[in-house]
């Protein structure tokens, strides 16, 4: 398996730990903000051996406290469950981040014990996909991760990153009962300053919600999850 990035260090990307972060590279999303656009087409900007990223996570045992996959998305990569015997093999903890487009794979991930937390977005109300997958049958795979997440993952977030047009009250609302009695509900403030995958994303009126309405969103979902957060 071969790799297309490391950050050595985050305080932020998997909850309550010190991780590095894994990417993966490849899409089977299209998503017009996406951040990791050179990911997201399939490039590499580098790339690391397995073995070379397990030297590393050895020399870091005692510093490290977890390790977050990311990309892209790592359930399109045949090596993920390599990649995460190996992780697991050094005592680290995983976390994963994935669009929940295989919920195949994301159960036998699960059932396997591979992964510790799993972090899903959710980009829209599920039957309103369209701006961000081409697949006709993506609602019934939206929905059984979601099913599969909130029933068998040991630990768990859904996230929405909030951008206009796509984000409004309603969208929130109405995910948020998609989900309702999640542990745990994520609205992600939306960074204007990255290279979108779509570049004339950029190029529209800033797509980022002020504070004020993000407030307003989180009191809108707050009442059908667990709990619901603003990052």
């Amino acid at each position: 398996m071969i790799l297309a990035g490391l950050q050595k260090n985050s305080f932020i990307d998997f909850p309550g730990k010190i991780s590095c972060v894994l990417f993966t590279t490849g899409c089977n999303f299209i998503c017009p903000y996406c951040h990791n656009a050179d990911l997201a087409r399939g490039e590499y900007p580098a790339r690391f051996e397995l073995t070379a990223i397990m030297e590393f996570l050895e020399s870091r045992r005692g510093m490290l406290q977890g390790v977050a996959i990311t990309g892209g998305e790592p359930t399109l990569d045949g090596g993920i469950f390599d990649l995460c015997r190996a992780v697991k093999a050094l005592g680290y903890p995983v976390k994963l981040d994935t669009n929940g487009s295989r919920p195949g794979l994301l159960r036998q991930l699960i059932s396997q014990h591979l992964v510790d937390f799993i972090a899903m977005d959710i980009k829209a109300p599920l039957n309103d996909y369209s701006p961000f997958s081409r697949n006709p049958n993506i609602h019934e795979r939206l929905t059984t991760s979601i099913r599969t997440i909130m029933e068998s993952a040991p630990a768990y977030e859904f996230r929405t990153t909030c951008a206009v047009p796509f984000v409004n009250e309603t969208t929130v609302e109405t995910i948020a009962k998609t989900i309702e009695g999640a542990a745990c509900y994520v609205l992600q403030t939306f960074n204007n300053r990255a290279v979108c995958l779509d570049p004339e994303f950029n190029q529209r009126r800033d797509p980022t919600l002020l504070p004020k309405m993000m407030q307003r969103l989180k009191s809108l979902a707050e009442p059908f999850v667990s709990r619901c957060m603003i990052r």
